[in-house]
């Protein structure tokens, strides 16, 4: 299974919206002239939208007199940056060392089935994104997630179903 089978698609240019380039102008007069503002531009952007639109691309390369090469690359380096935006919930499951030695790899597997996505996929329905990080420090209580900003521990499979069908469906 991969991310992109059941991934949401590409954000048409007609979604690209004059809200969107607003929030993109606004990050990029916030840290103009900064040095290494490309990463607080990043984040900027992405905290007002919720990704980094490809559209936004070409505007962040000239502002910071880079390839556009350079600042995709820099976007699909970085897994806290997305390029779609998530869905509706956001689902962020512990792979480290702790959460790892509590079996979390099961875990993994159950709800990369459940969602019939991988790790930084988003479900058919756009309900569910669910992603990968390397520690919750909540490490007493593993396996554990965020959904929705909210932690959970000694997640099982059963408690991670019940956990997702407890959100709504719409938004």
């Amino acid at each position: 299974m991969t991310a992109t089978a059941a991934s949401v698609g590409p954000v048409p240019d007609n979604q690209y919206s004059a809200a969107n380039r607003e929030q993109v102008d606004l990050a990029l007069a916030r840290y103009r002239g900064r040095q290494g503002a490309l990463l607080q531009i990043l984040h900027a952007i992405q905290g007002s939208l919720g990704y980094i639109p490809a559209q936004a691309v070409p505007a962040i390369a000239e502002e910071l007199n880079l390839s556009r090469a350079e600042v995709h690359g820099v976007v699909s380096f970085y897994h806290h940056f997305r390029q779609q935006p998530a869905g509706r919930h956001t689902i962020q499951l512990c792979q480290a060392e702790a959460c790892r030695s509590m079996n979390c790899m099961a875990l993994a597997e159950h709800v990369r089935q459940r969602l019939g996505v991988d790790f930084h996929g988003t479900t058919a329905d756009g309900r569910f994104t669910l992603e990968p990080v390397y520690c919750l420090g909540n490490c007493a209580c593993a396996p554990s997630l965020l959904l929705d900003h909210e932690l959970h521990g000694r997640v099982t499979p059963q408690s991670f179903d019940a956990l997702i069908e407890e959100q709504p469906s719409h938004p």
